[in-house]
């Protein structure tokens, strides 16, 4: 019997929970890079330059960005390590954010070095330890089957591979979770409307990240799909935390 996941704050199945994120990002795909700039101040990019430095690059390393939406995380790889002549392979489940994404670096030169494709995280198109380095920005939250996900993390990469995922989180201070909430339930959507026309899309946002699971019980998630060397981060209070294991 297929499990319940989360939408939001109702409960459905994970193939519905996967139409439903793939017609919400491809609701907002033209205006997602800005939507985020202003819903968080310009903090994303902190928080993903932060993930950057923790990659262990090497020349030619092969790196798997999932969910990687409009590419601006393989981009920045890119941009910041030329000199290592990287292959970055962007595996989105919705065909919109994919060709924003392709746009973006078609127009930043980028033609080499980065790849593109479609596909679900739980079910990726990928052979068995075929690459150095997995990372997911953001994009946990939204796939159907959370450890189903991780295991298909650990199934491509390859022996003491790294696995590096930036995701909202819990907030670990009462008085912080009290301004982060009237935020978020507050401005949030109506941002979303404004900027992406969509308000529905970011109040699906804000309540999903409430119902993630915390630091915690992400890492113990990570050490059952077999990850090792579990440990995380905390970003402003714990909106958003950095896990990083190896296979």
């Amino acid at each position: 019997m297929e499990k319940d996941t989360f939408f939001g704050f109702e409960s459905i199945s994970a193939a519905e929970k996967v139409r439903r994120v793939g017609q919400v990002f491809q609701s907002v795909a033209s205006r997602y890079d800005v939507m985020n700039d202003v819903m968080s101040l310009g903090v994303h990019r902190y928080w993903k330059a932060q993930l950057l430095e923790k990659l262990s690059l090497f020349p030619q390393a092969q790196i798997i960005d999932v969910a990687g939406g409009t590419g601006d995380l393989a981009l920045s790889i890119q941009k910041t390590y030329p000199y290592l002549d990287l292959q970055v392979l962007v595996c989105d489940l919705t065909p919109a954010m994919v060709e924003v994404g392709r746009d973006r670096a078609i127009n930043a030169g980028l033609i080499n070095g980065i790849q593109w494709a479609c596909g679900k995280a739980e079910a990726l198109p990928f052979p068995d330890a075929s690459v150095d380095i997995y990372t997911i920005a953001f994009g946990l939250r939204n796939v159907g089957d959370i450890a189903q996900s991780l295991a298909e993390a650990a199934r491509v990469l390859r022996p003491n591979g790294q696995f590096v995922c930036l995701e909202f989180s819990q907030v670990q201070m009462p008085w912080w979770q009290t301004v982060y909430d009237a935020y978020s339930f507050n401005v949030i959507p109506s941002l979303g409307q404004w900027i992406a026309g969509d308000r529905e899309a970011y109040q699906y946002l804000v309540e999903s990240i409430r119902r993630f699971p915390n630091q915690q019980a992400l890492a113990t998630l990570m050490k059952d799909a077999g990850f090792r060397d579990v440990q995380w981060s905390n970003f402003l209070g714990g909106i958003s935390s950095l896990h990083i294991a190896r296979r």
